[in-house]
């Protein structure tokens, strides 16, 4: 798969400085977990997912996870892991017959209940479990953890290529008093484990469910106190230079338009600097969506280390991927940076002139940057997610 392949050649020159890359599932597991980008969750008793994928319904999207945990009722699992696993069948057939390439697959994940329910899966999908790029792994915790991801290196080992995905959400983590002991107790089976671990989730629905907050669709996670504190901890811990993870932001849940009580997020200049009239309806069609507050919580995501996002519903893919899409000046420091890492200089000035780039403590924000570029590309010089999601038909009117 390739970001914004919904687009066309003259769109993506006109846009991209550095076009994004292809992806598979079996690119390096360092590229590939920054991949995930807008990682769509729905519930396994969605009707039409294979339909919905040979239609190419959601052109933008990348990755999906298929949902076996939260988002269906107790009594409908049995169902649920039936219409997965004829889901997967009827891709898979498609892939045989040629209706369907691999290629224009998003990665595929599930998530699970219980290690019961992963190895009951695992053995009635047979073949068809090659479609899948992992298994997402919530309410993650040491001890269970550990078996499953040592039955999925069992897997491996007979020729499958499967990743996982653990969700860091439970009351153990976000109560303060235990959240270090609990946080360090996973980093240490996921380091034993890290060739397996693609992505950390966090779940702040969860966090936010035992204390009965939830946020509204003007505030973002970040303004929640305790939510906050949490995810710093947690980048804390998992995203430290000499052992990174690639962390992701946590789930947007809001998608419908209602009456505001919050003035709007999105800053007035930039949309009207750039398109004027045109750029000032986009404004005001992306707060109808309540984009706005999906918009300003990906750029804090992006300002505290996080890449990437859950995300509920489709018209939630496109703005997660344009903020993500690295900036010409954030390449070309990235870039000088790791060209000047040979000894010889402690600092250089950046090549726009308006900051200094020390080399040894930016080298690792350098790195990502180069790794996230190849992924979802770099804008031209001047051009910014609002661009990009022009190109959407947000606009209508020109004049």
């Amino acid at each position: 798969m390739k970001l914004f392949s919904d687009l066309n050649e003259k769109q993506m020159k006109r846009l991209f400085f550095k076009l994004p890359e292809e992806v598979f599932s079996t690119s390096e597991k360092e590229v590939l977990s920054y991949a995930l980008a807008s990682t769509l969750y729905m519930p396994a008793t969605r009707p039409n997912i294979f339909q919905d994928l040979l239609t190419k319904k959601h052109a933008a999207l990348t990755s999906m996870v298929i949902c076996l945990e939260d988002s269906i009722g107790d009594h409908e699992v049995d169902i649920a892991e039936q219409k997965l696993v004829e889901e997967l069948t009827s891709i898979y057939q498609a892939l045989q017959d040629g209706v369907l390439s691999k290629s224009e697959l998003p990665l595929i994940f599930i998530r699970i209940r219980s290690v019961p329910q992963f190895l009951h899966l695992m053995d009635s999908l047979g073949e068809k479990k090659d479609l899948l790029t992992g298994i997402v792994i919530p309410k993650f915790e040491a001890a269970v953890g550990k078996i499953i991801l040592k039955e999925l290196e069992n897997y491996n080992i007979l020729g499958h290529s499967l990743y996982a995905m653990p969700i860091l959400e439970t009351k153990r983590i976000i109560e303060k008093e235990t959240r270090m002991e609990e946080l360090l107790s996973i980093k240490k089976v996921l380091d034993d484990y890290k060739h397996l671990v693609l992505n950390v989730r966090i779940g702040a629905t969860d966090f936010c469910g035992l204390y009965g907050i939830r946020r509204n669709a003007e505030t973002t996670v970040y303004d929640v106190a305790i939510i906050r504190d949490c995810i710093s901890d947690i980048v804390n811990v998992f995203t430290r230079a000499d052992s990174p993870y690639v962390v992701s932001g946590p789930v947007w849940e809001y998608f419908t338009t209602k009456e505001r009580i919050l003035i709007p997020q999105l800053r007035e200049t930039p949309f009207r600097k750039r398109y004027g009239k045109a750029g000032m309806n986009m404004r005001t069609q992306l707060i109808d969506k309540h984009m706005d507050g999906l918009i300003r919580e990906v750029m804090m995501d992006i300002t505290n280390g996080l890449t990437g996002k859950t995300i509920i519903h489709p018209t939630h893919i496109k703005p997660v991927q344009a903020l993500n899409v690295v900036s010409y000046e954030e390449y070309l420091d990235a870039c000088n940076i790791i060209e000047s890492n040979n000894g010889q200089i402690g600092v250089v000035k950046s090549s726009f002139s308006n900051k200094m780039n020390e080399i040894k403590p930016h080298l690792n924000w350098a790195q990502k940057i180069i790794l996230k570029s190849k992924v979802y590309g770099v804008f031209h010089e001047g051009f910014t997610y609002i661009d990009l999601l022009k190109q959407e038909n947000f606009i209508t009117n020109h004049s």
